[in-house]
């Protein structure tokens, strides 16, 4: 695309140089007709490109309109997710600290466990220095009475229940110790499980965000290129539309140029019979960027001459010989000066170079300060105004303005075609 804007600009500044240099006006107005319709024909194109461009970049701002709504899910269940692992770790913390509370209650039970131990082996000591039979029957024989034989069966009774009950509590201590141990780690075990999981499920979505991202980068960056792409076409059209209404110009300039000198033509004519001479016609529009300004020989040559510089050619015609401008250009001064007589100064640019053009001791002037002119343009009639001796244009050229000390003069012949 660059290449392109580089090769239009390259056309634009052609363009520009044409209508300043003049060789617009050497084209007839069929080809500049032919040249406007190929420009209309490349920005129809560029206006289609830019349709298409559009198109596509309209295409990826809904890409990138859905990928932000996937990514605002994707992030909603990232902290969904990051939410239920903190509770999970509030879980399994709660868990831990059961746990560590389970803990000093198995210490606690183990203590009351190894105290009921003492006491059964305490008794158990009892009963084997002893004897179980003989310490009990002993206890219910020593009864002095039937009553108190009663009691003391009683007693005994109790006594070996309270050992069954200390054995059952022990067995039974144990057993909740077991089940509330196995409990407590099974549910640890599943918490973590479940941590897992969602640790896994939060590195998912991770890498869908980072992925979705990347898109989004992706498309960013092409949208961001369709859119230097979209600026250069319309730049692009921008330059073939100050083409194409340079060309109208020029159309427009060469038809009244055309009219001008036909009209020229029959002023001359009419004219001839009171200047005594006959008329003749405009030089016709070369190519190159200065033409022949008026017809006729060169009666003086740029150079020394009679002990000083000439700094133009002196182009001599009898009759009514219309002066042209020598190239398109704005004009700088037109009045009289008793040296140059009726003078025109035309400025040009050309190329990216200033010029300006001189016409001396002309009979009559068609044109004013400010006016712009083409090449080919009648500008006014070779005359014999001010210092001169007989009718001739002085013509003078130089490469930047015109200056009194005359030092950036050039001698024109080395810069006019048709001579």
């Amino acid at each position: 695309m660059k290449k392109t804007i580089v090769a239009i600009t390259a056309f634009a500044l052609c363009m520009a140089g044409t209508t300043a240099g003049g060789s617009v006006q050497a084209e007839s107005i069929g080809s500049l007709q032919e040249k406007k319709n190929t420009i209309e024909k490349k920005k129809s194109s560029v206006e289609s490109n830019i349709s298409e461009t559009d198109k596509q970049i309209s295409d990826i701002e809904g890409q990138r309109a859905s990928l932000e709504a996937e990514l605002k899910k994707v992030e909603k269940s990232i902290a969904e997710t990051e939410e239920k692992i903190a509770q999970k770790d509030q879980e399994i913390k709660s868990t831990e600290n059961k746990i560590d509370s389970l803990k000093e209650d198995i210490k606690e039970t183990e203590e009351r466990i190894a105290n009921r131990n003492e006491i059964l082996k305490e008794r158990a000591r009892s009963y084997q220095q002893n004897g179980l039979s003989s310490s009990y029957l002993e206890v219910l024989l020593g009864a002095n009475s039937f009553g108190e034989f009663v009691e003391r069966i009683g007693a005994v009774t109790t006594i070996m229940n309270a050992d069954k009950e200390i054995i059952a509590e022990q067995e039974a201590d144990k057993a909740r110790l077991e089940e509330q141990k196995a409990e407590v780690e099974k549910k640890l075990a599943s918490l973590n499980d479940m941590k897992k999981e969602l640790v896994k499920m939060k590195e998912k979505l991770d890498g869908k965000k980072v992925e979705k991202n990347q898109l989004m980068a992706a498309l960013k960056s092409e949208q961001a290129q369709l859119e230097e792409e979209k600026l250069s076409l319309e730049e692009e059209k921008e330059l073939l539309a100050n083409q194409e209404s340079a060309v109208k110009k020029a159309i427009a300039a060469e038809e009244k140029r055309q009219a001008a000198a036909a009209a020229a033509s029959k002023a001359s004519s009419s004219s001839s019979s009171s200047s005594g001479g006959a008329v003749s016609a405009a030089p016709a529009v070369t190519s190159g960027k200065f033409m022949r300004p008026a017809a006729g020989y060169v009666s003086s040559h740029y150079g020394a001459r009679w002990g000083r510089n000439h700094n133009g050619i002196d182009i001599a015609k009898s009759g009514t010989v219309p002066v042209v401008a020598s190239a398109a250009g704005v004009v700088s001064r037109a009045n009289f000066s008793s040296s140059y007589g009726n003078v025109i100064y035309i400025s040009h640019y050309i190329d990216g170079q200033v010029y300006t053009t001189v016409y001396a001791h002309l009979r009559s002037m068609n044109v004013s300060a400010g006016q712009s002119v083409q090449k080919g343009q009648q500008i006014g009639l070779m005359g014999n105004t001010g210092n001169s001796f007989g009718q001739h244009l002085h013509f003078e050229l130089y490469v930047g303005g015109w200056t009194a000390s005359h030092s950036n003069a050039v001698n024109p012949l080395s810069y006019l075609s048709g001579m």
